[in-house]
């Protein structure tokens, strides 16, 4: 599933209109939970059947698509399953209890409740909203790829405007030449990530030189009074501050992610507990500030589209345990040497990211440098899903 975003432009009324269908989405969405919450073996079947409950009694709803309806109900159930799911498995911790939405920022529509024109410039949505025709401005081409291959259209709403997101059935997949070569990264805060080969790429640090403008931007905001049109004004600054930061993460762990990918044919990394890690109130800024959980799903998908060995494995002691004879040596978090009694001096993380590549190389069952290839090893193979644990991972 490829997801394409382009930006909108219309009258004030269009968008207007749109805030309207965002608003009569969140009603759904949380009239679908309240459903779930005061009647007992309710599944999605019987949530679907009662968005056409809500038309019936609420004028409001009968104007939005019933497709989109749907799809609100659809959102509702996911996050009842979820919680179903992490239940059953007994997750610890808090299980993930279904919320009231509280700021919805997006409606999403199937295959009716909108029309493309035949330019792929501008999209009209037919639903009694009165949202109309919107045009559309973005780098990719629609041409490519027939209307029945759009499944799902999302207006999404950001600080600076309105983004119609078409999500296509395509499978992406490229045949690239094996390397021949494997890594192992080790990600960190003083470098964003340490290689197997002692590479070593530097943390831009996106937030912190960001952060004048952001206190800034911050401070005018508090001073507006709320509920006024300044302060509105202010909050719409300030958040696209933080929508610009946002994307030059996104930006930064995309390219980064890809480079990685296509130079190796075997990639292992940490799978790390970012959840656990960001409790630690010193470093709970720098650690997501660095965003090292995209950083790893883009090296997931990426794997898939190359056809590449993406392996996430335990990270216990790899900073410890010395890559030449496997020795346990203690060190703080301040120690950025790692010297073992056999003779090996190195920086502690190119020491890490060779063990991480050694246990990656182990969990696939090769014990050296291979040239993979694709008709035997797939990527979505040899990858395991964000959260799982090392033995939980199965590989054929």
């Amino acid at each position: 599933m490829l997801v394409f975003e382009f930006k909108t432009y219309g009258k004030s009324s269009q968008f207007t209109a749109v805030d309207e269908a965002i608003r009569t989405a969140k009603f759904v969405r949380n009239s679908c939970l309240r459903y779930w919450m005061d009647n007992q073996k309710v599944d999605k079947y019987d949530l679907n059947k009662y968005c056409a409950e809500l038309a019936k009694n609420f004028p409001f709803a009968s104007e939005l698509n019933s497709q989109a309806r749907q799809a609100s109900a659809e959102r509702t159930w996911s996050a009842i399953s979820q919680f179903y799911h992490n239940c059953k498995k007994g997750t610890p911790g808090k299980k993930g209890y279904p919320q009231f939405q509280k700021d919805c920022r997006s409606v999403e529509y199937k295959s009716t409740g909108w029309k493309l024109a035949n330019d792929r410039k501008s999209i009209k949505f037919t639903d009694k909203k009165g949202i109309g025709k919107l045009k559309l401005k973005g780098t990719r081409d629609l041409h490519f790829y027939e209307i029945s291959q759009i499944k799902r259209v999302r207006l999404v709403k950001r600080a600076d405007g309105i983004y119609v997101q078409f999500c296509i059935d395509i499978d992406r997949s490229e045949n690239i030449e094996p390397s021949g070569n494997t890594i192992g990264l080790d990600v960190g805060l003083k470098e964003y990530y340490t290689d197997s080969n002692g590479v070593m790429v530097e943390n831009p640090r996106f937030l912190p030189q960001s952060e004048k403008v952001l206190k800034r931007c911050q401070r005018r905001t508090s001073r507006k009074i709320k509920g006024s049109e300044n302060r509105s004004k202010a909050r719409q600054i300030l958040g696209k501050r933080h929508l610009k930061i946002s994307r030059q993460r996104k930006d930064h762990a995309i390219k980064l992610a890809r480079c990685v990918v296509q130079s190796n044919d075997l990639i292992a990394y940490e799978n790390l507990r970012i959840k656990n890690m960001v409790k630690n109130h010193c470093l709970a800024k720098s650690i997501n500030d660095a965003s090292w959980y995209q950083f790893r799903i883009w090296i997931e998908y990426f794997g898939k589209v190359f056809k590449r060995v993406t392996v996430a494995v335990n990270p216990a002691y790899t900073s410890q345990e010395c890559s030449s004879c496997g020795a346990i040596v203690k060190k703080t978090l301040s120690t950025r040497t790692h010297v073992c009694k056999c003779g090996c001096v190195m920086d502690r993380d190119f020491n890490a990211a060779r063990n991480i590549l050694n246990r990656g190389l182990g969990t696939v069952g090769h014990t050296g440098t291979f040239a993979l290839d694709a008709s035997n090893a797939l990527g979505d193979e040899a990858s395991i899903l964000a959260g799982e644990i090392l033995l939980e991972q199965a590989i054929s």
